[in-house]
């Protein structure tokens, strides 16, 4: 950690084996943990909470004060879980006072580019390619894959192992197990490579098929779809999972997809 070039703050906490390439600036109030890795040029500003084994790629700005005329100097932070590699460039804003906090999750990949605005809270294991933005208040479940480009509106929820394509804008809140695409962004069937990846039977595939073709391919509402998938569907902890974010829902769940003539 002994890097002349670097500047950090003496009220910084930082791990003994954590490196810091040159040019690096640390502010006061930060803690970083083992193993972590911080290239060059990069700036971890107040409130910086950063855990073990993490990645920092030259450029990223960490914990800066939210874009929020709101915000009016509160002490609030950023809250950086284990193994999460940062890319090139990426901004991460620090909290407000309604979450107080931004949040990541452990074993993410953050890609060049990208920006999280205040109060944004992300789960584990997830991935965002290049230059995806998300505005701020949004909550992000874990293995969720954003693809390049994609743009989520503040105060919007996507839901565990959901996979948005590339270019997509996030207007509603996208349910958990789904693949979300086209403009408007629409259901286009559920995860299922994703699912796989991760373990899940091709039983417990067609469970969750079965729940959303009730939802988008019945044309039934949404209160009229969870009631017969509360009614109809055996409980299982994917199908509770699926009811509850609907049902949860502040902003409405995105739409099926259907063709114009």
């Amino acid at each position: 950690m002994n890097q002349p070039l670097a500047y950090v703050h003496p009220g910084a906490k930082i791990a003994k084996n954590v490196v810091i390439e040159p040019f690096t600036t640390i502010h006061n109030n930060v803690i970083i943990g083992e193993g972590t890795w911080i290239g060059s040029n990069v700036t971890i500003m107040e409130g910086a909470r950063i855990g073990k084994n993490c990645n920092i790629f030259p450029g990223a700005v960490i914990s800066a004060v939210p874009q929020d005329l709101k915000y009016n100097d509160e002490d609030t932070i950023v809250e950086i879980g284990d193994n999460v590699t940062i890319r090139e460039c990426v901004t991460i804003n620090r909290g407000t006072t309604d979450r107080m906090k931004t949040v990541i999750g452990n074993n993410c990949l953050i890609m060049a580019y990208c920006h999280i605005a205040h109060d944004c809270i992300i789960g584990n294991n997830c991935i965002f390619s290049n230059n995806s933005t998300l505005a701020g208040h949004i909550t992000i479940g874990d293995y969720v894959v954003l693809a390049g480009m994609t743009a989520v509106h503040q105060f919007c929820s996507i839901g565990n192992h959901a996979f948005v394509t590339g270019g997509s804008l996030v207007r509603k809140d996208v349910p958990p197990f789904v693949k979300a695409a086209r403009e408007p962004l629409s259901y286009v069937g559920i995860n299922s490579v994703g699912l796989r990846r991760r373990g899940f039977s091709s039983e417990k595939i067609r469970e969750i098929q079965n729940i959303f073709r009730i939802l988008y391919q019945k044309n039934y509402n949404n209160t009229q779809a969870g009631d017969i998938i509360e009614a109809e569907m055996e409980a299982t902890p994917e199908r509770d999972e699926i009811l509850q974010f609907i049902r949860n829902s502040h902003r409405g769940i995105m739409k099926g997809y259907f063709k114009s003539n």
